[in-house]
């Protein structure tokens, strides 16, 4: 069974107890956390060999006022006891590295696959730590990627037609008019149209509601170009889900570049040159299909459990609660 942490504050209704009178005293006398032997070191980091895995994930997470932490995770653990192999306070290369190399050379000659994002320096940290690991840059975040250009095309022509309405009701202002916005046949004004189609621009067609596939063939009929960029994206979604071999992969990414160049969209391009820069890292996802799905799930865990506190003010004593039950 799944362990949650809970909070002193949430023992009080059923206690009825003074929730931070018990965290402090479970602070300071229930639980061991004054002899914690990583105490000295906790807001700086922490390290569990003993939770290192052949399969690994790297990412970052905020644990207080956008204070960013380098994570490293256990995938093998599925979130669970012995989850924690690192956390380090910062992002830097160099920090982390000084940290993960304090394991024994022979233990990290052990993991075979670290799945990370497009952060360079958490390819600096994966490539001078785990050389003997395959290098995985996670395919939802080049999704992402794709999503977020077919969202700037749409962001540009809602700020168009949101000028464009401004324009018309000043000139109807001005003639002492009543304006009224034209709208399509599913009732949208222009403005409208483009604002509620963010949603079903992220999904699958065949996911869509009947109301969501009205009002995608209006927007694809009044902006073609949103409609290349979407079948861009989708595409390359498709690529992914594709229970293809490496060498398969790699040749319908080629087809995709030839797609994005003959499309003409300069974000799109900047996506295509990212892919090409890195495609064996990316193209590492068929051998094994991982993801760094392991990292963003404790990612949620950790929110939670930081909302759950209405924020953290000691993050020592939060670390060492998180470790007891996740390292």
């Amino acid at each position: 069974m799944e362990k949650y942490p809970i909070t002193a504050r949430s023992l009080e209704r059923y206690y009825h107890i003074d929730g931070d009178q018990f965290e402090r005293q479970y602070k300071e006398y229930l639980s061991d956390y004054r002899m914690w032997d990583q105490l000295s070191h906790a807001e700086n980091w922490l390290l569990f060999p003993e939770n290192l895995g052949p399969y690994l994930s790297i990412d970052e997470t905020s644990l207080s006022n956008g204070e960013l932490y380098t994570i490293i995770i256990n995938r093998e653990a599925h979130g669970g006891k012995g989850a924690i192999v690192a956390i380090v306070k910062g992002t830097k290369a160099d920090d982390v590295i000084a940290v993960v190399e304090q394991i024994p050379e022979e233990a990290l000659q052990m993991v075979q696959e670290v799945t990370l994002d497009l952060s360079e320096s958490m390819r600096k940290i994966v490539r001078r730590c785990f050389t003997s690991a395959i290098r995985v840059i996670d395919r939802f975040h080049i999704q992402k990627l794709a999503c977020d250009a077919v969202q700037e095309i749409r962001i540009g022509h809602r700020w168009e037609a949101i000028q464009e309405e401004t324009d018309a009701r000043q000139e109807a202002k001005g003639l002492k008019k009543k304006y009224v916005s034209p709208t399509f046949e599913n009732g949208d004004t222009r403005k409208e149209l483009l604002a509620r189609s963010r949603y079903l621009l992220f999904r699958s067609a065949e996911k869509w509601t009947e109301s969501q596939k009205r009002r995608a063939a209006i927007l694809f009929r009044e902006y073609p170009d949103i409609k290349r960029a979407y079948s861009l994206s989708h595409s390359l979604r498709m690529i992914f889900n594709k229970r293809s071999i490496k060498a398969g992969a790699r040749t319908n990414l080629a087809k995709w570049y030839q797609e994005v160049e003959q499309s003409g969209f300069d974000s799109f391009n900047t996506i295509a040159a990212t892919l090409y820069d890195r495609s064996e890292e990316i193209l590492n996802f068929y051998i094994n299909r991982a993801s760094n799905a392991a990292a963003e799930s404790f990612n949620a865990k950790i929110k939670q459990f930081r909302a759950q506190l209405r924020g953290v003010i000691d993050i020592p004593f939060f670390l060492y609660r998180l470790t007891k039950i996740y390292a």
